[in-house]
């Protein structure tokens, strides 16, 4: 067996049902765990995005913390992966990614406050925190460590990957199709990354303050317009999603019933591109959580969790929307007699209403979403790789390195670089989930301390 087909299948494995049951199973125990909460305090949540301003001890605001992890969350997920797992699991699967995200609403809040909980502050001033830290000082005991140092190292294995390569490779991808050569787009990929991330956390969190809700509004603004020009075809596009969603056996969806799957298949891709989308329970979010200026573990665990709402239950469920509602869905491309899939399906449904400017759209905005997530994971690796090596030089070096890679992303196709990220990302989710569940009554602690003393008086 060749490297290639063994990390396929560990990938397989790991992204695989019993993988996805567990992270879908963690979140429909600690929405229990905490009678409902993060989805009573939904609401409540949003408004603290914006109003809450924290003068306490932290890196960034509780804002800018929330944009820093929406940058790395937020990305060709949210355009590639949804047209994927429609072909794959038929117009279902945006329901199934509905009801894995809404699980994720307290995957997400329980893994960020554990992060603010037992945050430390590294010898040059800053926050460190994340999955790590609340393994190390939560759990604790040889235990605790062993599981901190594989997340670490996952982590640091999955930000040159799933989050530097295979973004910069979406990125030039996404230009060459306009006509730009691969390496002029990985050179201005370099020059990009290296202005932003050679002077740390702080650069990171006002470029994605700004970048990340400007992108999301003018995408959201794009796909608004199309789901209001196709209006009349809504009711029938969320009557398929259901239908498809539930049914006990295969049935014909898209273009002359060209997409058939079962309910399991709909859940099956529905729940796995939910989860690559918004990370619940992998455990990355929340190290961008422990940088957060906050007088409450809690208040920044809601905080983050929106990133769940406002990726998948938002920017998914519109992307599927579009492309439901625009008739596109099982065309067949007649030069490889294939179904058409990917960003091209986007593309497609997008010039319905914007014909050859959808080309443009679709790009631009892939190319953004794919740009922040390289920043966003370029801070998750880097605090993993902090919580490894404390020497300041090592981390300098690899803000630097990781800066250059995006050229080879850009200009090299590496499958199994990619397979071998993929799973990197994947592993991240085993200690992290183990870790959630160990230390749920943490959790529950925090969660009913700030109902009683914070939210239950208006605060």
């Amino acid at each position: 067996m060749d490297l290639s087909q063994l990390l396929t299948d560990v990938n397989d494995f790991v992204w695989g049902p019993i993988m996805l049951a567990f992270l879908v199973g963690t979140g429909i125990f600690l929405t229990i765990r905490l009678k409902f909460l993060p989805w009573i305090n939904l609401i409540y949540a949003i408004k603290m995005i914006m109003l809450h301003k924290a003068d306490n001890k932290g890196d960034l605001s509780p804002f800018q913390s929330l944009m820093t992890a929406l940058s790395a969350t937020v990305g060709t997920g949210n355009i590639v992966g949804v047209s994927t797992a429609m072909v794959l699991g038929g117009p279902g699967a945006i329901v199934w990614m509905w009801i894995s995200a809404a699980f994720g609403l307290s995957t997400k809040y329980a893994e960020s406050v554990l992060a603010v909980k037992y945050r430390e502050t590294n010898p040059v001033g800053e926050m460190a925190g994340g999955p790590m830290y609340a393994m190390k000082n939560g759990i604790g005991g040889s235990f605790g460590k062993i599981m901190a140092t594989l997340f670490a190292l996952f982590a640091v294995c999955a930000s040159f990957g799933i989050g530097n390569m295979t973004q910069a490779n979406s990125i030039s991808s996404a230009f060459s199709s306009l006509g730009i050569s691969t390496e002029v787009t990985g050179i201005i990929l370099v020059v990009c990354s290296l202005a932003v991330l050679i002077r740390g956390v702080h650069s990171i969190g006002k470029v994605s303050s700004f970048i990340v809700p400007s992108m999301a509004f003018f995408y959201i603004l794009f796909t608004l317009i199309i789901v209001i020009k196709n209006f009349g075809n809504v009711p029938s596009g969320l009557a398929t999603m259901f239908q498809m969603a539930f049914a006990p056996e295969a049935v014909a969806g898209g273009v002359g019933g060209s997409i058939v799957a079962s309910m399991l298949t709909a859940m099956r891709w529905g729940v796995a591109r939910g989860v690559f989308s918004n990370e619940a329970g992998l455990g990355s979010a929340p190290i961008a959580a422990a940088a957060a200026r906050t007088d409450h573990a809690s208040r920044q665990g809601y905080v983050n969790m929106t990133g769940t709402f406002f990726d998948t239950m938002i920017i998914c469920f519109l992307t599927g929307l579009v492309i439901a509602s625009s008739g596109v869905l099982g065309t067949v491309d007649p030069e490889t007699g294939k179904l058409i899939s990917g960003a091209p399906l986007t593309i497609l449904a997008f010039s319905t209403v914007y014909g050859e400017g959808a080309k443009y759209i679709v790009s631009i905005a892939l190319a953004l979403f794919a740009y922040s997530t390289i920043l966003g994971w370029e801070y998750y690796g880097e605090k993993s790789l902090e919580y490894l090596v404390k020497a300041r030089p090592v981390i300098i070096g690899y803000r630097i390195v990781f800066s250059l890679i995006t050229f080879i992303g850009a200009t090299q196709t590496l499958d199994v670089v990619w397979n071998f990220s993929d799973t990197m990302n994947g592993l991240m989710a085993i200690p992290n989930l183990l870790c959630l569940l160990i230390l749920s009554k943490d959790v529950a602690n925090e969660c009913f301390d700030y109902q009683k003393n914070f939210i239950a008086q208006g605060k």
